[in-house]
């Protein structure tokens, strides 16, 4: 069950390899890589020969590609590029094959290709990296030196992708510079900067980058930098500091050049804004598990001993009667009987009116109406209640919830939320994901279902929250996490739950603390469009109530929880008001009969210290 713990975003990266010429260097550099290699044969003929007298070398090159081409990672071109200026056919290739990363050695790539600096880097197809000397090995101390910008979130890029706990981000501000970090191109990469712990963080300033980033350079396997964010003016320069790192430098140098950019970029406020993708990218590969990876039980059983972790699964329920036997009967059966991954199973009913209460009992397992716990407190409606007050009624040191009105139930719903939790120390919640078929009268449309996901969560998620872009659902009912990240976080009574719950553990934990699953596919009772609305009325009230706590300012009112649906009788059209209010229910660590039931100490707050 091991996972390579490397940050790989560059997944392509092209090299040309040059007959007689470069070429094998830069490969050697790109295998370092966790990337699909693509190599591309070059055969330069001199101006004045026929282009025939290729053919030789065309044969001898496709030899040597097929040789390399063994490796399954190297992906060998059969067509030889032959040309007496091989630098625009290269160029068109580029747009074609749409690579992450060319490769050159510097110079003598440049020299073989026959093309300036100022041609190559001044609007480059793809982003570039011309490396200087030979890597040996794999680098352990790797010096980006940044100043923010699009150049230096590629060098940051790949930095981590050779090495992801090596780096170290020297950020060099001039004297005259506002304070470090504050300064608006590194304002963005900055942000991002600081939520990647494996990155070492240094400040200077200096009115002399080049010499400050050399009398570092002792102490680093190898220097990666960005080239002038100005447009390249000499053909032979890629800008004063890295002109003079690439020619001084004791260690490798690679120099990077974003492409696709225009020749001049003006920095503002919300300069680098791209660098969020570094963070998310990063998080995407290193935190998205597939429920398949944790299907040997026994293995997840023996970790669980190790750690001595006691597992609960919680299962919400209102008016279940058809779905909720079967799924509790897997759960015991293949769960607890078969392997003893989990330690209880609970029904926490909303005042059901069908047989749901009856159901579960039968089946064995304790269950409890969630308005009558905590009956101090006055009891709301909704699934988030149920979550908050299942914390209550459970053992278990982690927590599983999954709905009860799943069709399809599987036992990896429950085991592949847990997988993460047990593999990695770090993750203090997991969520699912899955392929949400919607049923249209007797068909079912792959994937037409998550409406309310994808048109009020995910873009509610991306404007203001984009550290949480890469969740693929945040609003599944599959989710599970650590008794002391729960019990410290808010909970949301309604429809809001699952995004209060993913943004305070954000908040609290930082986004390594989440990981997500893909559990497959996922089919239950698809809601009408009414109850879809309400739901994304109750998520948008969430995400502004979040807002309001970051900016210390208020902005909903009570009139903003009433919400006016639109209906419709034989009579015509008529509006009907209903009140959709998200009440926060605090942490629970804050509620006296847990922390007595739990030996648990109350959070300190204002109040109480």
């Amino acid at each position: 069950m091991q996972r390579h713990p490397g940050f790989t975003p560059i997944h392509t990266i092209l090299v040309p390899f040059i007959h007689d010429g470069p070429g094998l260097h830069a490969l050697d550099l790109a295998r370092l890589f966790d990337a699909q290699i693509i190599l591309v044969g070059v055969v330069v003929v001199p101006e004045g020969q026929s282009l025939s007298t290729g053919a030789a070398a065309a044969r001898s090159l496709r030899r040597t590609l097929r040789i390399y081409g063994k490796d399954k990672r190297i992906v060998s071109k059969t067509q030889v590029i032959v040309s007496h200026q091989p630098w625009n056919e290269l160029s068109n290739l580029l747009r074609d094959e749409n690579p992450d990363l060319l490769c050159l050695e510097f110079d003598s790539h440049l020299k073989a290709l026959r093309v300036a600096v100022s041609d190559a880097l001044a609007n480059p197809p793809c982003d570039v990296a011309l490396a200087r000397g030979k890597i040996s090995g794999t680098p352990k101390r790797i010096l980006v030196p940044v100043r923010g910008g699009p150049h230096a979130e590629l060098a940051v890029r790949a930095g981590l992708g050779l090495h992801p706990r090596g780096v170290t981000a020297l950020h060099i501000r001039r004297p005259d510079d506002p304070q470090a970090g504050t300064d608006a191109p590194f304002k963005g990469l900055g942000r991002v900067l600081d939520q990647i712990p494996e990155i070492q963080k240094q400040f200077e300033v200096t009115d002399d980058a080049a010499k400050l980033i050399l009398q570092n350079a002792g102490r680093a396997d190898v220097i990666i930098l960005g080239a002038t964010v100005q447009p390249v003016t000499s053909s032979a320069s890629l800008g004063p500091v890295a002109d003079r790192i690439l020619h001084e430098a004791p260690c490798p140098v690679i120099a990077v050049k974003s492409g696709g950019l225009q020749p001049q970029i003006k920095f503002d406020e919300s300069a680098g804004f791209e660098a969020i993708s570094i963070l998310v990218d990063k998080w995407f590969a290193e935190n998205t598990f597939h429920a398949d990876e944790f299907s040997n039980l026994r293995e997840l059983v023996e970790l669980k001993k190790q750690q001595g972790a006691t597992i609960s699964l919680a299962l919400p329920a209102l008016n279940e009667e058809e779905t909720v036997g079967r799924v509790i009967r897997v759960m015991k059966k293949e769960l607890m009987r078969r392997v003893p991954l989990l330690d209880e199973i609970v029904l926490i009913d909303s005042n059901s009116t069908d047989r749901t209460r009856e159901i579960a009992k039968k089946e064995g397992i304790p269950v409890y109406i969630h308005q009558q716990l905590l009956p101090e407190l006055d009891p709301r409606p909704g699934k988030g209640e149920a979550l908050w007050k299942s914390l209550l009624v459970t053992k278990g040191d982690i927590v599983v919830w999954i709905d009860t009105d799943i069709v399809n139930i599987h036992p990896r719903f429950v085991y592949g939320i847990i997988g993460p939790l047990l593999a990695n120390p770090q993750v203090q919640l997991a969520k699912g994901f899955y392929r949400r078929p919607l049923r249209v009268g007797q068909k079912m449309q792959a994937g037409g279902g998550g409406r309310v996901t994808e048109l009020t969560a995910r873009p509610l998620l991306n404007l203001f929250y984009p550290e949480l872009s890469g969740v693929v659902q945040p609003l599944s009912g599959e989710y599970g996490g650590r008794r002391k990240a729960l019990e410290q976080v808010t909970f949301y009574s309604g429809y809001g739950v699952e995004t209060g719950l993913l943004i305070d553990i954000y908040e609290k934990f930082g986004l390594q603390s989440i990981a997500q699953v893909d559990l497959l596919e996922r089919i239950h009772h698809n809601q009408h469009l009414e109850a879809l609305s309400k739901m994304s009325f109750a998520i948008i009230q969430t995400v502004i109530r979040k807002l309001e706590k970051r900016f210390g300012r208020a902005v909903l009112e009570d009139v903003n929880r009433s919400m006016k649906l639109i209906r419709r009788d034989n009579k015509g059209y008529f509006l009907d008001v209903e009140r959709i209010a998200e009440h926060e229910r605090p942490p629970m660590i804050e509620i006296e009969e847990y922390t007595k039931r739990y030996q648990r100490q109350p959070r300190q707050t204002e109040e109480t210290v």
